[in-house]
């Protein structure tokens, strides 16, 4: 695969135009991840940092179901599907965002991989990618990129097309249900993990959440998202067609509703009284 490397083509700037909490579309979030942007973004994650704080959570929850094929649907830079690749898993990555692809095919060439990348809308995303999926995971609160519920929904019904009989979506979002109830606070223990760098919303009703994304070079950034509530999400799943869902909070499976930064939905494709299957 050969990317394009010039630079005097890419985006350096944002341009939300004169009234940025306006801008509430879906299809917004390719024009917000600019060149610049996504070349910053790995100071944001710290992926020695992130790598730590999350463990094992998500390549255990995968290996205890015997899942094998997985398509990380939101790979960003690639840091999930550089590390599932690492554990011997099987990997699909795909986004939305061309430059956030060309920036993951690069890392994955750094650490010896070559990813399967595909740039794909989630709502259509059946037609872009073929096969079917053990899981799918879609992480680093991107899902709230969708503005509409019914681009969620269509979304939603993509990922559980996509899986087989009994696979797993793996679907994470912040805490919005504090951000909305008692304003931000963050113990950036978890996913945005570089010292140095300021990520806090600056503006959010309910219908969203805009953050501002500060680097020690003194360039910022924004990303215009919608502020999901848990229960709703939870809801949505349930509706599209997943009957087992387990919500789970900063990896931990006890916590009090307004403590944890981010909540992790698992959603099964299998019904209640299906024997779950186990890898030996």
């Amino acid at each position: 695969m050969k990317m394009n490397t010039n630079t005097s083509t890419k985006k350096n700037h944002q341009d939300f135009g004169k009234n940025p909490q306006s801008i509430r579309r879906t299809d917004n979030y390719k024009a917000e991840y600019v060149h610049s942007f996504v070349e910053k973004w790995d100071e944001l994650i710290d992926w020695d940092a992130r790598a730590s704080s999350e463990g094992e959570f998500f390549i255990e929850e995968l290996r205890r179901r015997g899942a094998r094929k997985i398509l990380d649907v939101a790979t960003g830079t690639g840091f999930h599907s550089i590390r599932l690749l690492k554990a011997g898993f099987e990997v699909v990555s795909a986004d939305g965002s061309p430059e956030m692809l060309a920036k993951a095919f690069a890392t994955g060439r750094e650490h010896g991989f070559i990813l399967r990348t595909v740039q794909a809308d989630w709502r259509w995303l059946n037609r872009d990618v073929h096969g079917k999926f053990d899981a799918v995971i879609c992480l680093g609160n991107s899902f709230t990129h969708l503005f509409n519920e019914h681009d969620r929904r269509k979304a939603l019904a993509e990922f559980y097309a996509v899986l087989r009989h009994d696979g797993i979506l793996v679907l994470d979002q912040r805490n919005y249900d504090i951000i909305l109830d008692e304003g931000f606070k963050s113990k950036h223990t978890y996913y945005y993990c570089g010292e140095n760098v300021r990520a806090e919303p600056e503006y959010v009703d309910e219908g969203l959440a805009r953050f501002r994304y500060e680097f020690t070079d003194g360039s910022n950034f924004h990303l215009n998202m919608f502020p999901l509530r848990k229960d709703y999400t939870r809801r949505l799943m349930f509706e599209v067609g997943f009957q087992t869902i387990r919500t789970v909070g900063d990896f931990e499976e006890t916590y009090h509703q307004a403590d944890p930064d981010f909540f992790i939905h698992l959603a099964e494709k299998r019904y209640e009284n299906e024997p779950e299957k186990i890898a030996l």
